[in-house]
């Protein structure tokens, strides 16, 4: 293993990819379907035979109907440790819940928990594995927190000498760019970096981002040189290896075969998410605890002639908001075209001015934290500033917010263009 980091580059792999698709077509036209990095097995498998294999995975990492380790296993793939994100290496656990480390009943191989007591593998998790892979499906929102997983994994593989495969998966939401830019005054477990809510890349471009802006850590930007190939062999010398979708583009409309996390059940939640999720901040209930996550939006004191729903404990969210009590508000659920055309290609804002203007208690709709400093608040966290719980207190208009998005969104946009290796959507 020492002669594979004789070279310490970055390779990827840079296959054409034509094509793009709408709701309705995806999948149904096979000529235009979305081959995710993770079913190009004929491209991955040389850099496995014969190694000890560590996969970063959970219930997204599908080759057709059966999961990416099951795959890699029955091919005779060596896989001597999991390791599972946020809701846990089958995707059950709670948003935010500690998983610990277990034995999976169905392959009897090691789960490591890195949503738990730690984030990032240790050595000794790290001892008998040769190569490292990373698998998980993303959504396109700063706040959801797989980016940040990968970020640590890779540094993780890099730190420790271990050459790290990135499989790329289509971004659901990667048809637009939107939103404030995270101030990193205000970096958390959901906002991490100098991005918008709505970044646009696919987990592959993004971690070409992070390197390539030296966004890692100290230790893992020394070790790293970023040079790229087009043509990498089994046996090139590689630190982290990009392994591409096929026939995605960033006009593509991607549909999820497997949800992502319990409470984005599907396409219409996940469209949704980049502006219901701003309720995580408030007091309303964002519809956990019903089959309508991100997609309905309540409390209990709103006008009784308003959408009325009751959240509950549910698998995937067993404590949250108003559980029990009634809830009036807004339902914003359809068909995944009715939906997609109430958001469009920005993050939606109205939804949230309009609610804070009809709540009878103001001075109550957005939650404080324990400290009772609303820079510390969970608003704060989401929106990446200090200034959108007053803009909306302040009454500003959607386009007096969006205009204080400027330059910083515009300047992301050019960063990011550098890093794309998908056609864009402008």
């Amino acid at each position: 293993m020492r002669q594979i980091f004789a070279c310490f580059c970055i390779l990827t792999f840079v296959i054409s990819c034509k094509g793009q698709t709408n709701v309705k077509s995806e999948i149904r036209n096979p000529q235009s379907k979305i081959i995710p990095g993770a079913e190009r097995i004929n491209v991955y498998m040389p850099f496995l035979k014969g190694k000890r294999v560590g996969i970063f995975a959970n219930q997204t990492s599908v080759v057709g109907n059966t999961h990416l380790v099951d795959t890699l296993r029955k091919l005779g793939v060596d896989i001597k440790v999991i390791f599972g994100p946020e809701h846990g290496f089958r995707g059950t656990a709670d948003a935010g819940e500690k998983v610990g480390d277990y034995i999976d009943e169905k392959t009897g191989i090691k789960v490591v928990s890195l949503y738990g007591a730690k984030r990032n593998p240790t050595t000794d998790d790290l001892k008998d594995v040769d190569v490292l892979i990373f698998d998980l499906q993303d959504v396109g929102c700063r706040f959801y927190t797989y980016i940040n997983s990968m970020q640590d994994f890779i540094e993780t593989a890099l730190i420790n000498h271990k050459p790290l495969l990135i499989l790329d998966r289509p971004n659901p939401n990667g048809f637009y760019v939107d939103g404030p830019v995270l101030d990193l005054k205000y970096k958390s477990g959901v906002g991490r970096q100098p991005i918008p809510i709505v970044y646009g890349m696919t987990m592959v471009e993004y971690a070409r981002m992070l390197m390539g802006e030296k966004w890692l850590s100290e230790k893992a930007n020394e070790v790293h040189a970023y040079n790229i190939t087009t043509e990498p062999t089994a046996d090139t010398p590689f630190h982290v290896q990009f392994i591409k979708c096929q026939n995605y583009t960033h006009k593509s409309k991607y549909v999820l075969p497997v949800k992502p996390s319990p409470n984005l059940p599907n396409i219409q939640s996940i469209y949704l998410y980049p502006s219901t999720c701003f309720f995580e901040g408030t007091v309303l209930s964002e519809g956990r605890g019903t089959n309508k996550q991100f997609q309905v939006f309540g409390h209990p004191s709103y006008p009784k002639n308003l959408y009325s729903f009751t959240p509950n404990p549910n698998e995937g969210a067993k404590s949250s908001k108003l559980y029990g009590q009634v809830c009036y508000g807004w339902d914003l659920s359809g068909t995944p075209e009715e939906v997609l055309a109430k958001t469009g290609t920005k993050i939606q804002l109205k939804w949230l001015m309009e609610a804070y203007k009809l709540f009878p208690n103001k001075d109550s709709f957005f939650l404080y934290p324990k400290s009772g400093k609303m820079e510390e608040s969970f608003i704060n966290k989401l929106a990446g500033n200090n200034d959108l719980w007053q803009q909306i207190r302040a009454g500003k208009s959607e386009e007096e917010i969006r205009k204080s998005w400027e330059p910083k969104l515009s300047e992301f946009k050019a960063i990011r263009k550098k890093y794309l290796l998908y056609e864009d959507f402008e």
